[in-house]
């Protein structure tokens, strides 16, 4: 078994997309791990990772439930705002500690198949406000994991801008126009939260370079 083999973090997400045929086109073989945190477009982040991940993945993918930890959460991530009435900033979609929460459940589960790697595809997003979001943090979850662990954190797209894994989806072929990551709207995109506002930017300078 190839030592680099692990579990990946995986959303339906333009990112996390990318990463599953970036680690196929480096031979890795890996378990794709859905966890639902309570996020309100979870529903519909599983339906797009069924239809963006590779076939012969789609019957691999690995579901945890733990909806209920921020069932008390007033973050718009959690409970879908009314975007007709309501006005959300990025402050409204802070959910605390969720990127700690995501890479010990994988890194825990990763070690209970016998994986020695967890693989998540975190970037270095310019609209982030969570502190779990930095370089900084992310360097020293990889540490304390390791050091205090048998699993690898890897993020091999941390100082990555969203458009630098744009072009790497699309020179892998991966279905990145199908994926979804919208944190305002559990079904249609808004189109202005942080997450929208990175990929569709991400797309525009991917469309004008074939322009």
């Amino acid at each position: 078994m190839n030592k680099k083999n692990g579990v990946l973090l995986a959303s339906g997400g333009l990112d996390s997309t990318t990463m599953a045929f970036w680690l196929i086109n480096q031979h890795i073989e890996f378990v794709p791990l859905f966890i639902n945190y309570g996020q309100h477009c979870a529903e519909t982040e599983y339906e797009t990772l069924k239809k963006v991940l590779p076939p012969s993945y789609v019957d691999k993918i690995e579901v945890i439930d733990i909806s209920s930890i921020y069932k008390h959460s007033k973050s718009k991530f959690i409970s879908p705002a009314n975007l007709w009435e309501e006005e959300i900033v990025a402050d409204d979609l802070y959910i605390p500690y969720r990127n700690v929460l995501l890479l010990t459940i994988g890194a825990t589960f990763a070690q209970t198949l016998g994986l020695s790697n967890l693989y998540s595809a975190f970037i270095n997003s310019n609209h982030a406000k969570e502190i779990d979001c930095s370089n900084e943090f992310f360097e020293k979850m990889e540490g304390m994991l390791s050091d205090y662990g048998s699993v690898k954190i890897n993020m091999p797209f941390r100082y990555y801008s969203k458009y630098e894994v744009a072009k790497i989806g699309i020179e892998l072929g991966a279905t990145i126009g199908n994926t979804f990551s919208c944190q305002a709207s559990p079904i249609v995109p808004c189109g202005a939260c942080p997450n929208c506002v990175d990929r569709l930017d991400a797309l525009r300078r991917i469309e004008q370079d074939f322009n």
